[in-house]
């Protein structure tokens, strides 16, 4: 999916038609992943809510807003894969709703992303068997926060936030750059996103863990006081 995301904002480098059939099967991946994680909704009205857990479920169905607008709008626009299908008008909103959505959708994935960091580089170091040193731990963070900083400054220049508030109706699009570096452009921007959603998680987790911490303490010590007095 990933692949995907990033190939489907790649439209200058793939085309058209690619491009449609790119979408078709980010859709049918993004039903599938609801399917193999369907126990995550029966859990939504289980147990306490902390920080971190609000706004991963916020961020979640963000995304799952976006993508069905883009799974509709996509299917009102398609010259190919849906071009069989009797659709008549809603054709200026449905473009409309896929720019803002398509940039929404790909920063709202990209901090999905970057929330489920800590397992994905947990899940490397487990199959590869390998234990990070300290120095390889700070060059990979130090790697991490150049890639932001390249993603950022590529954010600003594409200036992604105009598409996303409709500031811009319309996707002006380079067709001189080359493939490679639209797609390391891309890559560093959702490793701008990735990066802050990662360390958005780390202090909301603190927060999380401090105030479960305090009213621990706050009913052991209101716990001790009610026994002193009988």
């Amino acid at each position: 999916m990933t692949v995907f995301v990033l190939m489907l904002m790649a439209y200058q480098a793939t085309g058209e038609k690619l491009h449609e059939w790119l979408g078709t099967g980010m859709a049918v991946l993004f039903l599938a992943h609801n399917l193999l994680n369907i126990r995550w909704y029966g859990s939504l009205m289980k147990g306490n809510y902390s920080l971190l857990r609000i706004f991963r479920t916020v961020i979640n169905f963000s995304v799952f807003v976006v993508m069905l607008a883009l799974a509709y709008s996509g299917i009102v626009m398609s010259r190919h894969v849906f071009s069989a299908l009797p659709i008549n008008g809603g054709m200026a909103v449905a473009r409309v709703l896929h720019l803002a959505g398509s940039y929404w959708g790909f920063v709202l994935m990209s901090v999905h992303l970057g929330l489920h960091w800590s397992m994905i580089t947990g899940m490397i170091c487990k199959h590869s068997g390998e234990k990070k040193s300290e120095v390889l731990r700070w060059s990979l963070r130090l790697i991490a926060v150049l890639i932001a900083a390249y993603g950022a400054v590529s954010f600003y220049q594409a200036d992604i936030l105009s598409y996303m508030f409709l500031k811009v109706e319309f996707a002006f699009l380079d067709y001189e750059k080359s493939a490679a570096f639209i797609f390391a452009e891309y890559m560093a921007m959702m490793g701008l996103w990735v990066f802050i959603a990662f360390y958005v998680s780390k202090v909301l987790g603190k927060l999380s863990a401090a105030k479960f911490k305090r009213k621990r303490g706050e009913g052991a010590r209101n716990e001790s006081e009610s026994r002193s007095i009988f």
